[in-house]
Order: C-alpha cells, then structure tokens, then sequence
C-alpha cells in the first residue's frame, strides 16, 4: 500500500474532470454493451435456465463482463494520459524524486490485470471451466498485483482505543517475519495477505451475482462511495477517484442492460474483473481497505455465511445451491427487482455509514464487526425459516421463454442446449 504524499487540494476544475471522466465511461459502456450481447451469441457464450438454482427462463448471454472491462481499461487509460497534462500537480507521474502513490507500476498492475481477469472470464464464459482453475486464474491476478508493487501493508488497528500496549493507529504488516536473501528483501505477509484480499474480493463479487443486476449495483455502489471517500477523507488521492469514477461509469453503462429484465449478465469476465479492480483500488487508497470491508459488507457476510453452511452440511464450499441472500429474500415473496434494489438499499446505507466514518480511524471496522454479527442473524434466521427453496418457475415477475425480448442472446436454431453452451452435459456453473 502506497505511503501517504503531500497535501492535495481538489479544484473545481479537477471534480469536473471526475464526473465528465464518469459520463464519458457511461456512454462508452452504453455502446459497448450491445457489441457484447452480438459477440456472446457468435461465440455461443449463452447461459442457459438448465437448474433449479436459476431465476431466470430465457437463454441469456454472458460476455457483458467485456463491455465494463474493456471500458474501464480504454476510458481509464485516456482519462490518466488526459489528466496528468491538465492537471500534473494532482495527478502526476511517475517520479523518483516526488513521492507518488498511483505510478506507472501501479497503473500498468490494474489495467494489465483486468484485461487478463478479462481473459479468464471469457474462457469460463464459453466454457464453464472447473472452479479450481478459476481459482488459479485468481491466484495469478493476485501474482500481477504484487509485481506491480500493490500491497496491503497496514490497516487501522480496531484495539487502539484499548491503549499504547495494543499498539498505534495502524496495524503495519510491511515488517514482520520479513526476509532477507542478500539484497532481496522479501516481505510474506503484506504479499499473503493482498492475494487473500483480491481472490476474496472476486469471489464475493462473483456468489452474489445471482439476481439481475446484483453484482453490478453493489459494485457501482462501492466505487462511487471509494471515489468519493478519496477525495473527501485525507490524504486526498485524485487518482484513485478518477480510476473509481471510470470503473463506476463502466459499470453504470452497463447496468440498463443488466437490470431486471436482463438482456446480458455481466459473467465471470465482468466479476473477475470488477473484482480485481475493487480490491487493487480499495488497496491503492490509503487506509481504505477498512472502508470497502463496510461497503460491501452484504456479499461478505453472504460468502461467509455460504462457505460455514456448506461446510457444516459435508459439500465442497463451491458447490452450487440456493442459499444465497438473494435466493432466499425470493423465497421469502420478494419480486426479482424487490430483492435487489433492498440489496442496494442495504449497501448504500453501508456506504453512507463509511463516509461518516471514514475519518475515524478504526470506526469501519467497528461498524463492519456490527454488520456481520447482525447480517450472520439475519441469515441464520433466513435460512431457518425458509429451508425448502422455491422452484425459480414460481416467481411472478419472470418472463416465459416464449417471450424473448429483441435483445435476449438465443441459441441458434438446431442448436442444442449443450452445444449452445459450450459443454456437454454442464448443467451448472462451477462457481457461486
């Protein structure tokens, strides 16, 4: 994690420079969304309602995960080259002599490895890999982050109110149990703890992407609240806001397409890269790693809680099923839309919280501790009171296969249901 630089000040010129680097992302993702949906269904990257655990009727393509990534990455390039000439002081280069906490190392890290998350996530797309070579795939997105220098070197120490004894204001992980091999200077714990830190931010990313709409919205929510919070909670990081403005841009252009009724589902290319994204810029900003924790705290309880579940019931963690959040607020008689805009509801609520209390040192993480102790309850009781799922066919608001709409990716005619996926006998995605 970059150590903080000089004081920055936020001009009204550069905050117009954020929000137009917004707009331009949103119409970029706009445009790009249906050349997505077209490239799905020459690809015959489709997904399918072929299991109970699904929600929707119609066959649906899956590559809208291109369309944010490769927003992101192009709008997020030219909006940087543009930036650092119309404002150097703010968002300079990189420079031995200036002390600066995005470079080009940093830069080169989260773009690079977005477009190879982007990669991953098209070959599970078309052909639903196993989950454990997803998990590889993870693994080395986590690999390209520490080549890049981005480490997660300290985080605000929730025990400082108890005394000196417990420590300063921040947990600092940079030294310890650090080796050294001659001039090589090798640092495990900052190293184990970032790549626990992406591959767990992918994957939850990745288990509450099961509503139209879902995992999108909650990413939108986080970016926006990580963008404002840099520019709002010191030290000032305008570089991080401009990376977060275009990766919530990217997303927010996405998101008309995504929605109940979706026309496209944003994949695994999307949640891994959406995923990787979040977790290095949560990283890049100083200090707010504590922050995201709070922010996202829906899809982590809801990991957690999945992960403890399967576990106690004798199932592999990344066995499919329907005992997310989502799947059981439908059980419950929410409407497909009722369901996730709750969820946002919830998550924006969480990203109010952590702009009050960004400030405040370990407060995120009081307030992060509160939400998983009450939303563990909640799903607790969730699960107990909904143990028998209902079957997706049941829910109102769903359309009938026959209805497709004009944008809906459809298999093409004498194409089986296998074929169109890319498998033979693949009922399920591997990961969820």
């Amino acid at each position: 994690m970059p150590l903080p630089g000089s004081r920055v000040v936020m001009t009204t010129d550069l905050v117009l420079f954020l929000v137009l680097a917004f707009g331009v992302a949103v119409a970029v993702g706009l445009v790009l969304t249906p050349v997505a949906i077209r490239l799905a269904r020459s690809l015959g990257a489709i997904d399918l309602p072929d299991s109970e655990r699904r929600v929707h009727r119609t066959p649906i393509a899956r590559l809208g995960g291109l369309a944010v990534g490769t927003t992101f990455v192009l709008v997020g390039i030219a909006a940087v080259m543009v930036g650092r000439q119309l404002f150097p002081v703010a968002l300079p280069g990189s420079n031995p002599i200036v002390n600066v906490r995005v470079g080009d190392q940093q830069l080169l890290a989260l773009f690079g490895g977005v477009l190879l998350a982007m990669v991953f996530g098209v070959i599970d797309d078309r052909w639903q890999i196993r989950a454990r070579y997803q998990f590889l795939g993870q693994l080395a997105l986590a690999v390209v982050a520490l080549l890049g220098g981005i480490l997660f070197t300290f985080i605000a120490n929730p025990f400082q109110a108890l005394g000196s004894a417990f420590g300063g204001a921040n947990l600092v992980f940079l030294e310890l149990f650090q080796l050294r091999i001659g001039d090589i200077v090798i640092q495990p714990v900052p190293a184990v703890l970032t790549a626990l830190w992406i591959v767990g931010m992918i994957n939850c990313i990745n288990w509450i992407d099961g509503l139209d709409g879902l995992s999108t919205g909650v990413s939108l929510i986080a970016a926006v609240t990580l963008g404002i919070i840099s520019v709002t909670a010191a030290p000032v990081e305008p570089m991080v806001a401009l990376l977060c403005a275009v990766l919530a841009g990217s997303l927010a252009g996405f998101l008309p397409w995504n929605f109940h009724p979706a026309r496209i589902f944003i994949g695994t290319a999307g949640v891994m890269a959406v995923g990787y994204a979040l977790a290095v810029l949560s990283i890049l900003g100083t200090a707010k790693v504590a922050v995201a924790l709070l922010i996202l705290g829906v899809p982590i309880i809801d990991t957690f809680w999945i992960i403890i579940r399967r576990i106690a019931s004798g199932v592999s963690p990344f066995e499919p099923d329907r005992g997310h959040l989502h799947h059981r607020l439908l059980d419950l008689g929410l409407s497909h839309r009722g369901a996730v805009l709750l969820i946002y509801a919830i998550c924006i609520g969480l990203g109010v919280s952590g702009l009050v209390l960004s400030s405040s040192g370990a407060g995120p993480l009081y307030a992060f501790l509160g939400v998983v102790i009450a939303g563990g309850l909640v799903l607790y009781l969730l699960t107990r009171r909904t143990r028998d799922a209902l079957d997706a066919r049941s829910y109102p608001d769903e359309p009938e296969s026959s209805d497709a709409r004009p944008g809906d990716a459809t298999p093409p005619e004498g194409t089986s249901q296998a074929a169109a996926t890319g498998t033979q006998g693949h009922r399920t995605r591997p990961v969820r």
